[in-house]
C-alpha cells in the first residue's frame, strides 16, 4: 500500500472554486488547456505519484546512497532508478518548461498543483529530476552557447545543482571564496569547495550541470566583495560536445568529496563538491555577464516555492494517514461513559482531543495549500504579462512578498504540526517505522533549514519585501484582506476576528519600522542598537502575517462552501463543504486570538537580551 495520499478534491476546490483559475485556461500560452483537461492532468499525476513514484520512498530512506570516495561516485538504490524513469517517461515534468524549450506551457497555479503530488510522494525524486527546470535559467539568461546547453539538459534529461553554500560561509553567500580564473579560450577554471549541494553526485543521469557562484579573479569591474562580486558559472560533471551534447568521455575537474549523513531525506545525495583540485574544473560564464546573484536568485526563488510546496504536501499526506489510522483505531469508551467499565470501546475519532487534533491538522493542511496556490495564482499574472511582452509590476511585488511566507511560514507550521499532531494521533505507533509518519517528520525538518532558514525568511520578508518595497505589496494585500473582513456576508464573527488580527499584525510591522527608523544615525535621539529590536521580532512578524493571510484564504473558501451548501449538493460534497466551513472557523477561532498576545510581546521587546553576556547563556 502506498504511503502517499493525495487530496485531489481540496486541490481542485482551491484552484477552481476559490481562486477561479479556469480564467487563465484557454488564453495566452495556456490556450490549449481547459478545466476538464487540467483536472484530468491532476488525476493522472495523482495515480502516478501514489503508485510508481511513492514506491521508492521507504527503500530510499532505509538504503541511502552509497558513496565511493575512491571514485567520487554515488550509487542510488534500484527503486530510485525505477521511480526516476517512471517520472521522466511520463513527460509530466514538461509542465515546468515553456513550449519553446520543449515544454508544456502551463500556468503556475496548475503547475504547482501537479508538483504538490510529486513532492508529497517522493520529494528527493523531484530534486534529482530538476535538471530540465534549471535549464530554463540558461535559456532565459544565456548566450546562444548557453541556450544550446539548455536544450541538451532538457533533451538528454541531465541533472543539475545550485552551488552556493561554502563550509565557512554558510548562509552568508557573499563570504564565498570559490574563485573563477579566466582562460584564453573564453572558458573559466574554478577552484574551491561547495557544501550542502543537493543531488551533487548520482548515477541517475549521464551528466550533471552545476550552477556555481564564484568570484572572478583579475577581471576589471567584477569579483569585488560581497554578493555583488559573484558571477554564475556552468560547470558540467563530464565534458561534452557543445553541438550534439554527446559526452566526450573526459571527466571535468569537479568531484564529490563527501556525502552528508542526515536526519531525513536520506536518499537525496547532499554533497560536498570540490572544484579544481585534481584537474581544472572548466566552466562557462552564464550569459557572458557578471550578474551572478541576480541570475541565481531565479533558481533560489523557484527553490523556495518548491520547499513550501513540499512542506504542505508532506503535511497533507501526514494528516490523511493520521485520519485513516484514527478511523480504524478502537480504544477506550466514549468520554460520556468513562465511568462505565462495561461500556463498548469506540474509534478514537469519538474522543474530543483526537477530534481537536484532527481538525487542527485539517485546517493547517488546507490553509497552507491555499497559501501555495494563491501565491501561484499571483504568479499566473506575472506569467501572462510576460507572455504578452509586458510586466505586471504589482503582481511581481506581491509574489516577492508571499514567497517568504510560503517557504518560511509554510515549512515551520508544517514541521510542527506533523510532529505534534499527525504523529501523535498514532500514539506509540507513530514512532515506529511501520507507519510513514516518523519518516515524514524527519524529512520535513530540512524544509525549515535549506534555501534560507526561517529566521532568514523573516529578515527577507521585512527588510527586502516590506521596507525596500516601501510597503507597496503589503499595503495592497492588507487592503484586500481588510475589504473582505469588512464586507457583509456569512461568517460575521470570523470576519471580525480577521479584522482584529490584521490590525495586530499591522501593528507589529509598524513597530518594527519605528525601531528601524530609530536605528538610523540620522534620527535625532535615536539609538543604532534599536535595529536589534527589529531582529528580535522578524520571525514573529513572519508568522503573524502568515496567520492572517491563511485565515483570509480559508474564510474565502468557507464563503464559497456556504453558498455551495445552500445549493443542495450531494452527500459527498455536502460533507466536504461542511468540513471546509468547520476548518476555517476552527482556524480563525484558535489561531487568530494569539496575535493580540504576539503584538503585546512585540511591544514589550527590549534590549535586555542583547545586553546579556554570552557566558550567561
Amino acid at each position: 500500500m502506498s504511503h502517499y495520499k493525495p487530496h485531489l478534491r481540496d486541490i481542485t476546490f482551491t484552484l477552481f472554486e476559490v481562486l477561479g483559475r479556469e480564467q487563465v485556461l484557454g488564453t495566452g500560452p495556456a490556450a490549449d488547456l481547459d478545466r476538464e483537461t487540467a483536472e484530468a492532468m491532476l488525476t493522472e499525476v495523482a495515480a502516478l505519484a501514489t503508485d510508481k513514484l511513492a514506491a521508492a520512498f521507504v527503500e530510499g530512506d532505509r538504503n541511502p546512497p552509497e558513496f565511493d570516495p575512491a571514485t567520487s561516485t554515488v550509487t542510488l538504490p534500484e527503486s530510485m532508478h525505477l521511480a526516476f524513469k517512471s517520472w521522466m517517461d511520463s513527460e509530466w515534468w514538461r509542465v515546468e518548461l515553456p513550449g519553446e524549450l520543449d515544454g508544456q506551457d502551463c500556468p503556475p497555479s496548475l503547475r504547482w498543483a501537479v508538483l504538490e503530488q510529486v513532492l508529497g510522494a517522493n520529494p528527493a525524486l523531484y530534486m534529482y529530476a530538476a535538471g530540465p527546470k534549471f535549464a530554463q535559467v540558461l535559456w532565459t539568461n544565456g548566450t546562444e552557447r548557453d541556450r544550446r546547453i539548455a536544450q541538451h539538459m532538457v533533451r538528454r534529461q541531465w541533472g543539475a545543482t545550485m552551488a552556493l553554500t561554502e563550509p565557512d560561509a554558510g548562509s552568508d553567500v557573499g563570504a564565498g571564496r570559490t574563485r573563477a580564473l579566466p582562460q584564453p579560450d573564453g572558458s573559466w577554471h574554478l577552484e574551491g569547495v561547495k557544501r550542502f549541494i543537493t543531488s551533487g553526485e548520482h548515477d541517475l543521469t549521464e551528466n550533471i550541470v552545476h550552477l556555481v557562484l564564484a568570484r572572478p579573479v583579475g577581471v576589471e569591474g567584477a569579483g569585488g566583495p560581497g554578493t555583488k562580486g559573484l558571477s554564475l558559472f556552468l560547470v558540467p560533471k563530464h565534458h561534452f560536445d557543445l553541438e550534439t551534447g554527446e559526452l566526450t568521455g573526459v571527466r571535468n575537474g569537479v568531484y564529490a568529496t563527501n556525502v552528508e549523513k542526515k536526519m531525513g531525506i536520506k536518499v537525496s545525495a547532499t554533497c560536498e563538491l570540490t572544484f579544481g583540485e585534481r584537474e581544472p574544473a572548466v566552466g562557462w560564464l552564464l550569459g557572458e555577464v557578471h550578474q551572478g546573484i541576480r541570475q541565481m536568485f531565479q533558481v533560489i526563488e523557484h527553490a523556495r516555492m518548491m520547499v513550501g510546496t513540499k512542506a504542505i504536501a508532506t503535511l497533507s499526506t501526514g494528516y490523511l494517514n493520521a485520519l485513516e489510522y484514527a478511523r480504524s483505531r478502537v480504544q477506550g469508551p466514549d468520554l460520556t461513559q468513562a465511568a462505565d467499565k462495561t461500556a463498548p470501546r469506540v474509534r478514537i475519532t469519538s474522543h474530543p482531543d483526537v477530534r481537536r487534533s484532527l481538525m487542527t491538522q485539517k485546517m493547517w493542511a488546507e490553509a497552507l495549500r491555499a497559501l501555495v496556490l494563491y501565491t501561484a495564482s499571483v504568479q499566473d499574472d506575472v506569467w501572462l504579462s510576460e507572455a504578452a511582452g509586458e510586466r505586471d509590476e504589482l503582481a511581481a511585488r506581491v509574489n516577492d512578498l508571499l514567497l517568504p511566507l510560503v517557504k518560511g511560514y509554510g515549512s515551520e507550521r508544517s514541521w510542527v504540526v506533523l510532529g505534534t499532531e499527525s504523529l501523535q494521533t498514532l500514539g506509540g505507533s507513530g514512532f515506529l517505522s511501520d507507519y510513514p509518519l516518523e519518516q515524514y517528520v524527519r524529512d520535513a525538518k530540512i524544509d525549515t533549514l535549506y534555501e534560507g532558514t526561517t529566521a532568514i525568511q523573516g529578515q527577507d520578508l521585512f527588510f527586502r519585501k516590506i521596507v525596500r518595497d516601501q510597503g507597496q505589496a503589503l499595503g495592497w494585500l492588507s487592503a484586500q484582506i481588510g475589504a473582505f473582513a469588512e464586507a457583509d456576508g456569512p461568517l460575521a464573527e470570523e470576519r471580525a476576528l480577521l479584522q482584529r488580527a490584521l490590525h495586530d499584525a499591522g501593528a507589529i510591522v509598524g513597530l518594527m519600522v519605528q525601531h528601524l527608523q530609530s536605528a538610523d544615525p540620522r534620527t535625532p535621539g535615536g539609538d543604532p542598537r534599536d535595529v536589534y529590536k527589529v531582529g528580535l521580532t522578524t520571525t514573529r512578524a513572519l508568522m503573524a502575517l502568515g496567520d492572517v493571510v491563511c485565515a483570509w484564504l480559508l474564510l474565502r473558501g468557507a464563503e464559497v462552501a456556504i453558498r455551495a451548501l445552500e445549493a443542495g449538493p450531494d452527500a459527498a460534497d455536502r460533507d466536504f463543504y461542511t468540513g471546509k466551513v468547520a476548518s476555517a472557523r476552527w482556524f480563525v477561532r484558535t489561531v487568530l486570538p494569539h496575535l493580540t498576545a504576539e503584538r503585546t510581546i512585540a511591544e514589550g521587546t527590549t534590549l535586555e537580551l542583547m545586553d546579556l553576556p554570552e557566558s550567561a547563556f
